[in-house]
């Protein structure tokens, strides 16, 4: 073992002639622990709450979604495309088409995102998860083309679930001049009857403003040809590698489409929780700093007590380097021990709030989980350790190397 190193061990764990340095050691330990406990616990939280995001996405946002890059739709029967569908690691495609449209019912107007999709979006997402009423899972039949509507869109138009009238879709005419003597022919227009259910995601994006339709009636609503389609969605076989596969479908797509998972389908929602989360990560490192100051006080006393031990080590040969080194290494072990304390006691109080919901929400049911949701990731666990030790040894090297050198110039 390294001498310094082990003379810091034994200054460490041995008692001192003064009670309190003792107490301040105790002190500083439990500061940096308690500074580490307060970011693993953080951390965890955040990534709870990403996880809840994800799967609330999940229900409505496919695995990938081909888009083009000009314009704003594309011909999805191009070889092309049909390739991508044939690829091993494509399990289920669908074709939508998705637009600005407006709704009415009973004299309420909204402004609405309608969007067309094939019979098998219901296996291609967890929608399902997400439906509610008695009814199922139906976008058109032979005569009659069904509203699929989000549970926010529903109260705005006070039709419920079970909307006894069909309800009228108005969209603008493409490809003709506007007529200011006759309006109404400006728009096309459409009727769809209840499903029996809705949706609810408990993302207001979708909930407030989308409604399902078939993409049939979509074509037909927003004048688009029979192989036009705004978007292509694909799920994959379980246990592929979906980097992979992205990588595969951008080489035979070329520059004209673009891929895009479910972190950049809400590129804007996943940055803004990952600013938050290194925002806290960073105010969490300030107070981590602050508890690392306890260390000084601690060797400070530490490094007084001990003149008559620095004088011997000096006598016997010992030079100003290592005797330096044994305070430095004394600071570094308290921030290494109240490190493993804090992430231990931090890990073990994610634990207990993942199982039993020690920590609840509040709000009587209002909200999507009851109690605070947490996912320990290692690799927070991980770099909040290093944070500590290298925060550790920026607040306690260079204050101890210049009082260990006054020390000994003394």
């Amino acid at each position: 073992m390294n001498l310094s190193l082990y003379i810091a061990k034994r200054y460490l764990f041995s008692k001192k002639s003064h009670q309190v340095i003792n107490i301040i050691s105790g002190v500083a330990v439990a500061g940096v622990a308690l500074a580490t406990m307060a970011m693993v616990c953080t951390l965890s939280v955040f990534n709870g709450f990403q996880g809840i995001v994800e799967k609330q996405f999940t229900a409505f946002d496919p695995q990938l979604k081909i888009t083009a890059t000009k314009g704003k739709c594309f011909d999805a029967s191009e070889a092309s495309l049909a390739a991508v569908a044939s690829l091993p690691q494509v399990s289920i495609v669908t074709r939508c088409i998705e637009d600005k449209a407006m709704v009415q019912y009973d004299g309420r107007q909204a402004m609405i995102t309608l969007k067309g999709v094939e019979d098998n979006f219901e296996q291609l997402t967890d929608i399902r998860k997400a439906l509610i009423g008695n009814g199922t899972f139906i976008l058109s039949d032979s005569t009659t083309s069904y509203a699929i509507c989000g549970g926010g869109l529903v109260s705005a138009l006070n039709c419920g679930i079970y909307h006894t009238r069909p309800l009228e879709i108005y969209a603008p005419r493409r490809g003709r001049k506007v007529s200011l003597a006759n309006p109404a022919s400006n728009f096309a227009k459409g009727h769809l009857h209840s499903s029996g259910v809705i949706f609810a995601v408990q993302q207001p994006k979708y909930d407030n403003n989308y409604l399902l339709t078939s993409i049939d009636f979509a074509r037909e609503i927003f004048g688009r040809g029979e192989n036009e389609a705004s978007s292509i969605e694909i799920s994959l076989h379980a246990g592929c590698d979906e980097a992979a596969a992205i990588k595969e479908i951008e080489a035979l797509l070329g520059e004209d489409f673009v891929v895009k998972d479910r972190y950049r389908q809400q590129e804007d929602i996943f940055k803004i929780m990952k600013i938050e989360k290194f925002i806290s990560y960073i105010f969490l490192s300030f107070i981590l700093l602050i508890a690392c100051f306890n260390i000084i006080g601690s060797l400070s006393m530490l490094v007084i007590e001990k003149k008559r031990d620095v004088s011997t080590l000096r006598s016997m040969g010992a030079d100003n380097s290592l005797i330096t080194n044994i305070f430095v290494a004394e600071g570094a072990m308290i921030s290494i021990f109240g490190a493993a304390i804090g992430i231990a006691a931090g890990v073990l109080l994610c634990l207990l709030q993942e199982h039993f919901g020690l920590l609840t929400m509040g709000g009587g049911g209002n909200f999507v989980v009851d109690s605070y949701p947490v996912a320990i990731h290692w690799s927070d666990v991980l770099a909040t350790f290093a944070t500590v030790i290298v925060v550790g040894l920026v607040a306690v090297g260079l204050p101890t190397r210049l009082l260990t050198r006054r020390v000994l110039s003394e």
